[in-house]
């Protein structure tokens, strides 16, 4: 089993999910845990300036081995897995020579990985795939990318013949609720220009990502016997409900690709005295993804009128915009991992991120920080896979980039 198949199957026990709601940094104690783990890997393997520090980034760097000076290099990956599902006692299953057929993921509850539904799947026909047993996420956001980087790191170090300069690994917490970033130490860190090894099939290459916004809204209702509820009563599931009805139908996950924007329900939980809504809302576009928000403020203000001042409270906080602003003026940091790909035999696709990565609020921190595939597929719930040849393949793009990143 190759190196980075067997980092990858030990970092997915530690169960990192991150929680937007402890206000803590990392938000959950196991991924201080896997941090502590990590910068003990790196030592052992010998990056130099190792640290950990007390909110769970883990930074080394390695040495430039060349005369001339040449831009100093990072590559970062996130340490937590999504909140959407769980993490813990993730039990990674391998399909050998897939045949193109349904995966039965878990036969007791009728649990199946099936190209009727995924029709990517096909494209693996012959390869080796890792799924999960059905119950929990897999963890390849992002646990793959940073077993793709430590094992290119370790090989880096075992092949003093492969001539770099100084290079720069991280690895944050909480990317996944928006706070990735957060104490991100950028100086310290010290990387000219860095790639996040955070995207999904084999091939992506991504430079663009959304502008994001999250907003909480609470709603007030007010309670009364049914019996005696006439013109008293304010029930706030109704109102949440009108309040849903209010959004795009079709301006949704499910209903949009490409660069179309969209509002995403995350989560709802009412009785007729409170009812929250949680809502992420998305667009590449940044006239658009003002008009978005503004949108939902005037849906808010309208039924405020109409119940009553206060009754619906809504927070809207910024999360990222669209890196491309500070990437495109350095584009042949994309270039040079383009050529990384083509080197390496895998077709480069240049798509937007429809999502977000720790790279897109580092490039506005002053490091443009692109983002390259994983491997894998369907992140955040039971159906997660990767094959195992894409993880391979992304270890020989990173070293790819290095190897490019000399003639700079």
């Amino acid at each position: 089993m190759s190196d980075v198949i067997e980092r990858f199957l030990k970092y997915v026990t530690y169960n990192t999910k991150s929680d937007e709601f402890t206000n803590v940094t990392p938000s959950t104690p196991g991924q201080m845990v896997f941090a502590k783990e990590l910068g003990k890997e790196l030592k052992d393997i010998g990056l130099s300036n190792v640290l950990v520090d007390e909110n769970g980034y883990v930074m080394g760097e390695i040495p430039s081995n060349i005369d001339k000076k040449v831009p100093t290099i990072g590559f970062i990956a996130h340490m937590d897995t999504s909140p959407d599902m769980s993490g813990e006692n993730v039990k990674p299953r391998f399909v050998e020579d897939y045949n193109g057929e349904d995966i039965v993921l878990n036969e007791n509850k009728n649990i199946v990985l099936s190209p009727k539904d995924f029709l990517e799947l096909k494209d693996y026909i012959g390869k080796t795939l890792i799924t999960t047993d059905g119950t929990t996420l897999l963890g390849a956001d992002d646990k793959a990318g940073i077993a793709e980087i430590i094992a290119s790191m370790n090989y880096l170090i075992h092949n003093p013949q492969i001539k770099h300069g100084k290079i720069c690994v991280a690895f944050t917490p909480d990317e996944e609720i928006g706070a990735g970033a957060d104490h991100f130490d950028v100086k310290k860190f010290g990387a000219d220009f860095a790639y996040t090894i955070d995207g999904g099939a084999i091939g992506e290459l991504e430079f663009e990502n959304f502008n994001a916004a999250g907003a909480k809204i609470l709603i007030t209702g007010r309670n009364v016997h049914p019996g005696y509820a006439k013109d008293k009563m304010i029930n706030s599931i109704t109102i949440a409900s009108e309040l849903m009805r209010s959004l795009p139908e079709n301006e949704v996950p499910e209903k949009t690709e490409g660069y179309e924007g969209f509002y995403h329900l995350t989560s709802i939980n009412g009785e007729i005295e409170e009812t929250k809504l949680s809502y992420i809302i998305r667009d590449f576009d940044k006239d658009n993804f003002e008009k978005r928000k503004e949108y939902l403020k005037n849906i808010v203000q309208n039924l405020n009128d109409k119940y009553g001042k206060n009754t619906i409270i809504l927070e809207l906080k910024d999360q990222y915009n669209n890196m491309r602003e500070k990437v495109e003026p350095v584009k042949y940091i994309v270039d040079i991992a383009y050529k990384a790909m083509e080197k390496a035999e895998v077709t480069p696709k240049v798509t937007p991120i429809r999502g977000g990565t720790d790279g897109a609020r580092l490039s506005f921190m002053g490091i443009p920080t692109p983002n390259i595939f994983t491997g894998g597929h369907n992140f955040h719930g039971k159906y997660e896979y990767i094959p195992t040849f894409a993880m391979e393949k992304a270890v020989e793009v990173i070293l790819n980039i290095v190897e490019l990143g000399t003639n700079l």
